[in-house]
Formats: C-alpha cells, sequence, structure tokens
C-alpha cells in the first residue's frame, strides 16, 4: 500500500503538463553531443554516451521544448577490444565509446541510421528499417525500433555529421578536426554503406574547428562547426564541396544558466512551417552538458541569426515553437517499479551488462555479475542521469538475498564517486556510507576503492536508500555541489548517513554525475537484491 502511495505522490510532482513555453535548458540532463533533426511532425535528438550501454539514446518532442527518450540508437557496445566493453580481464572503456556521433532518417528506405568513430579508429554504423516513419508524421511505435549492426566503414568519420540529399540517393558525411572534410556514400540494396569518394573542404588556419553537421536550406549547403568549448560558426557552400565562406553564429554568448561554459557544439532543425531553431549545449557540470534551444532568423544576405534576449544573451524563455496537442513523457521525474522485461530508455548500464545476472518483471532483480573489491569494476550497475537543478533518487530495495562478502546499493556515479549500501559479512548486512572512490584522471584506473566513513544498522529485508543531488552548475569553480545520503527502514522517516559528499566539476570525464544502483560480490557469486522501485523527484 505504502508503494502505490509514494507513487502517486510522486507522480502529483512529475511533469504531466507539458510546458507551454520553451525553458532553457530544454532537458536538465546531461545530454551533449547533439545531433538533432525533424521527420513530418516529429523532431528526434541523439547524443553521446561514452562507455554507457546502451548507447546513443534517441529522444523525442513534437514541439521542441518538451522530450522523451524512445530508444538506443546502440544497443549493446559491439566495439573493440570487447573485453574494454564488457568490463572483463580487468579492463574497462570509461570515457571511450560514443561521443559526437550523428543520426539521420532515409525515407525512400524508411530506415534510421546512425554513424559513430569508436576511440579514433573505425567507423561503427546501426540502422533501424521498417518503423513507417515517413508515414506516420515521423512517429515510431515503440516495438517496431529494430537496431542492427551495419558493416563498420574502415575510416574514423572524426565528430561525424550525417546528411542524406533532397532525393535521398546523395549521401555525406562531414567531419574533422580544423580540417574538414566531406565523404559521399553510397547506399548497397540491402541497405549497407560504403565510401566512394572523400574530399577536403575547408581548413582553419586560425582556430580548432569540430563537431560538424551538413544541412541543405534554399540550394545552399550548410556546415555548422563548433569552436570547443564556446562558439558556433558557420560554414556556407552553393554545393557539398565548397568552396565554403565561413562566419561566427555565437561567440561567447551568455546565459540561460550561471556558473556554466557558453551554448555550443549542435544543430538545427526547421519547423514544418518553415521556421529555424538552433540547439546547442553548454557546460554545466557536475550535472554534465546541458541542452539549449534558440530561434534563428535568415537575413537578407542569407545568414542567419541567433535570436537573444534583452540582455544581447541566450534566452532564459522563447514562444514554444510549435502548437501540438501530442503528449509526451517528458523527462525528468518519475517513478519506476520495473514492471516489464525490458527496462526502459532512460536507463544505462556502466558498461556491457551480463544479461544473465539481471531481470525485470515484478521488480528489477540483481545478481552479482563480478568477483572484485572495485565498484568501477563491476559489471551491471545501472544509471539513471540527474535531473536539475537539484533532485533525489530513492530505490527500494530487498537485500534478503545477499550473500557472504556481497556489497550493493545506491552510487553516485563518476569517476570520484560516493555510495550508501550494504556491505554483508557472515549473516550480516550493515549499512555504510562509502566515498572517495576514485579513477586517475586521464588513465581512467581506479586510485582508491572507497572508505567507509559512516555505519548504520544491519539490514535483513527492504530498504530504502536515497541520494540528494544539487547539480546546479559549478563549472569553473572551486564550489563542490554535495549530495546528502540518507536511508528509511519504512519509506517515510529518513536518516542522514555519513557527511555531505562534494562532486566533481571537472569537464574531463566527459558525463555527469548519475544515480545508479549497484550489486557486486568481493568472495562469491550467488547472492542478488531486487531493486522494488526507483523514484526521483526535484527538491
Amino acid at each position: 500500500m505504502f508503494l502505490r502511495a509514494i507513487t502517486t505522490l510522486f507522480l502529483a510532482h512529475a511533469p504531466l503538463v507539458l510546458s507551454q513555453t520553451l525553458t532553457n535548458p530544454v532537458v536538465w540532463q546531461d545530454h551533449p553531443d547533439l545531433d538533432v533533426f525533424r521527420i513530418g511532425r516529429t523532431f528526434y535528438y541523439s547524443s553521446s554516451t561514452f562507455a554507457y550501454s546502451p548507447g546513443a539514446p534517441v529522444l523525442r518532442s513534437f514541439d521542441l521544448a518538451n522530450w522523451e527518450a524512445v530508444t538506443h540508437s546502440v544497443p549493446y557496445l559491439n566495439f573493440s577490444p570487447a573485453n574494454n566493453y564488457n568490463l572483463t580481464s580487468n579492463s574497462r572503456a570509461y570515457v571511450k565509446g560514443i561521443w559526437a556521433s550523428t543520426l539521420r532518417y532515409r525515407p525512400s528506405t524508411d530506415t534510421f541510421y546512425w554513424l559513430g568513430c569508436i576511440d579514433g579508429g573505425k567507423t561503427h554504423v546501426w540502422s533501424s528499417p521498417g518503423g513507417n516513419a515517413r508515414a506516420n508524421g515521423g512517429e515510431v511505435p515503440t516495438e517496431t525500433w529494430n537496431w542492427t549492426p551495419r558493416p563498420v566503414i574502415d575510416k574514423c568519420y572524426y565528430d561525424a555529421g550525417l546528411f542524406f540529399d533532397d532525393d535521398d540517393s546523395q549521401v555525406y558525411v562531414v567531419y574533422g578536426n580544423t580540417q574538414i572534410r566531406v565523404a559521399q556514400l553510397s547506399v548497397a540494396s540491402n541497405g549497407d554503406l560504403r565510401e566512394v569518394r572523400n574530399q577536403l573542404v575547408y581548413t582553419s588556419s586560425d582556430m580548432t574547428l569540430e563537431g560538424a553537421r551538413m544541412y541543405k536550406r534554399n540550394g545552399e549547403y550548410w556546415i555548422w562547426v563548433t569552436r570547443p568549448a564556446d562558439a558556433q560558426f558557420v560554414l556556407r557552400a552553393n554545393n557539398p564541396w565548397g568552396p565554403y565562406t565561413r562566419r561566427v553564429l555565437v561567440e561567447r554568448i551568455q546565459g540561460p544558466l550561471t556558473s556554466a561554459g557558453y551554448a555550443h557544439q549542435g544543430g538545427i532543425v526547421d519547423t514544418e512551417d518553415g521556421r529555424w531553431f538552433y540547439a546547442g549545449f553548454m557546460d554545466a557540470y557536475p550535472g554534465g552538458r546541458i541542452p539549449v534551444v534558440a530561434p534563428l532568423t535568415w537575413g537578407g544576405d542569407g545568414w542567419p541569426s541567433l535570436v537573444r534576449d534583452s540582455a544581447n544573451g541566450w534566452g532564459k524563455t522563447y514562444p514554444i515553437p510549435v502548437a501540438t496537442t501530442r503528449k509526451v513523457n517528458v523527462l525528468g521525474p518519475r517513478v519506476d517499479e520495473f514492471r516489464g522485461s525490458k527496462l526502459g530508455p532512460e536507463w544505462e548500464w556502466n558498461h556491457n551488462p551480463d544479461n544473465g545476472k539481471w531481470n525485470s518483471g515484478d521488480g528489477l532483480v540483481l545478481r552479482t555479475a563480478t568477483v572484485t573489491g572495485d565498484l568501477f569494476a563491476a559489471r551491471n550497475t545501472l544509471t539513471h542521469r540527474i535531473v536539475g537543478p537539484k533532485s533525489r533518487g530513492t530505490f527500494r530495495i530487498d537485500v534478503g538475498a545477499m550473500r557472504d562478502g556481497d556489497r550493493a546499493g545506491a552510487v553516485l556515479f563518476r569517476d570520484r564517486a560516493a555510495y550508501i549500501g550494504l556491505h554483508k559479512t557472515g549473516n550480516t548486512a550493515s549499512l555504510v556510507m562509502v566515498n572517495n572512490l576514485n579513477l586517475v584522471e586521464g588513465s581512467w584506473t581506479t586510485s582508491s576503492t572507497g572508505s567507509v566513513v559512516a555505519t548504520g544498522p544491519s539490514v535483513t529485508g527492504e530498504i530504502w536508500l536515497r541520494i540528494q543531488a544539487d547539480i546546479t552548475p559549478a563549472f569553473g569553480t572551486n564550489t563542490g555541489r554535495q549530495a546528502i545520503f540518507s536511508y528509511s527502514t519504512d519509506g517515510r522517516t529518513f536518516t542522514t548517513l555519513g557527511p555531505a559528499f562534494a562532486m566533481s566539476n571537472s569537464w574531463r570525464y566527459f558525463t555527469g554525475y548519475r544515480f545508479g544502483v549497484f550489486n557486486f560480490a568481493t568472495k562469491a557469486l550467488g547472492g542478488e537484491i531486487k531493486v522494488k522501485s526507483f523514484a526521483m523527484e526535484l527538491v
């Protein structure tokens, strides 16, 4: 009865009523390196996930202001060496994997294509055909996403932007760092992609430019490139191969979040009635890189300009781009009771999971998948992006089937981490708060497996574990935003355990902090926990 009551309470605070304005950030969660496009009335958005699996999440919107998660383009990380992405053989892939990838739709074959250069080597390709998106205004039913790996392209399309021209028989990828190149691809009858032409189209002699995306408007070709991490530039030509002329769109533009970076590295998308919008992201650690959107105007000379606020900055709000009655399950506060056999698209594992060690249905069962003393080396840690600016995530967990040596709990997951959980010794599962779990910046090897800084009572059955996190941007400051750990034995009254944990503002791990739940063994496999619910709410 209590779970139903608390579910009702949390859902009462969930954003069931859609925003009627475009409020920045449009999604206060970590969704960087975005690629955005439209099919009919439906907008899509793809972003980076590095070593998290499944990878390359896809968001959907009908108005550019309210977004929901619908699928992942990469259901499992089929990258080499596999041991790195599977967390086996003492190898790992933190800060590797999926970054600055691209997603587009080919109408003539009703196929979504995702491309991404992995670890500076080859470009991986996944596709999902048969969703009937073009006929349905861009909408794809959840059950018809069918992502399948395609043959790898033996070249790194660095920071790639995929583009299908008007008749979609002409396929291009724009990519590169400072030297911007265009590759032309052919599409085989079976849907496989192959490069048929490659040409240098622009060289920047005065700055680093990357994050390329290609578009076509009024018969002209446009390449959008970023100067990391503070400016967006525009290249313009009469054909895909140039020559291109360059102008700046935004450079060190202020707002709409304080103690955050400048909006950059994004793309543009039009509405059905021909208006254009630019979407970028802001470095907003400890929460990550957060998307923002603003309208564009086009001058008499054909060049775009960003619509700014009264202070000549990026607006906090704009009129909603599209008036629609279509609803989405807006990213943000939610309750998950793990009723289905599949996890919702908001969830991602720390690396590829061992699928034989978990199942979902009547709650989420996590069986120990790794024998280790290092949380960063343990498989099957399940993570969820934190919603900002301040929120708390509460896991309701049954720990009765843990075994001697097992460790389980709720973690604030990143390269500098902390958790509240249970350490099972003999027949006793003791509540602990552990901090100072650290990776070495750069090599991402473990420098500390953490220290127990507080202990609580022993637990035999259910426990509620809560992390309250303040991810208000503190990028470029010495302020360590704090997280508080607490527990409850009845789901009503929570007791703080341990000191506040100061989060890192460093950008070098690239992703922001996440809520996570874990279960690993230090002695032998065989134990398990059941996660009965997860609730996230703004505070």
